[in-house]
């Protein structure tokens, strides 16, 4: 199981960042489950941290959640972005979404404090379409992925800061995804300290749904 971290694992075609439990699970999430390291420039993450931080700091950290989802978070729905993050927002779009998705807006942006961490979920399909992205800022973390019907499938993603990840397909709707808390942030054999963690999440919007029929807040990511 995904919480040893001791297992012998194969690895997907980018060495290092994607392990799981059998040669299995890899194949079928070759496509669903994708990071990207080095996705943006030391320059690019400083532009977004820079940016979102006033008004994150505006924020106190919370201990709970309307879906009990995360612990130790502040979060923000942002619509509005400086010219050099729309940027990095479109680079996000043309690499993550299809020409036919439309993309929920605003974005959602996660702050997850030293001693934050994400449950396990499923996100709702009333609040994301097929396909999620997001973007790490300030901490390297460890997502962890779990099918709901065969716990013993699993893949584990190392986001280092400045990486994407994309999680869509089955990735997205077989298996539950969680941020590990820092006591438990193993990948394999390495440990991967939790500092502070932001996240910018990009969403598909749920097939037949418009942009203005979202009735509650989104779900964790």
């Amino acid at each position: 199981m995904a919480g040893s971290g001791r297992l012998a694992l194969g690895t997907l075609p980018v060495p290092g960042w994607v392990r799981g439990s059998g040669p299995a699970v890899l194949s079928r999430l070759r496509d669903a489950a994708v990071v990207r390291p080095g996705f943006l420039s030391a320059a690019e993450e400083e532009t977004l941290s820079r940016e979102l931080e006033p008004e994150l700091r505006r924020r106190r950290y919370e201990y709970d959640h309307w879906d009990a989802a995360i612990h130790g978070f502040r979060e923000t729905e942002k619509s509005r972005w400086s010219e050099a993050s729309r940027a990095i927002l479109q680079r996000v779009q043309a690499a993550a979404f299809s020409s036919g998705q439309t993309l929920l807006s605003p974005v959602h942006v996660l702050d997850l404090e030293p001693r934050g961490y994400i449950k396990p979920h499923v996100d709702s399909i009333k609040f994301c379409g097929a396909t999620i992205a997001g973007l790490s800022l300030l901490s390297p973390s460890v997502m962890r992925l779990v099918h709901t019907q065969e716990p013993g499938e699993w893949l584990e993603l190392l986001l280092e800061p400045g990486s994407l990840y994309i999680l869509r397909g089955s990735a997205r709707y077989d298996f539950s995804h969680e941020i590990l808390r820092d006591e438990e942030s193993f990948f394999g054999e390495r440990r991967v300290p939790r500092r502070r963690r932001i996240s910018v999440i990009c969403r598909s919007l749920p097939e037949g749904m418009g942009p203005g029929e979202l009735g509650q807040p989104p779900p964790a990511c």
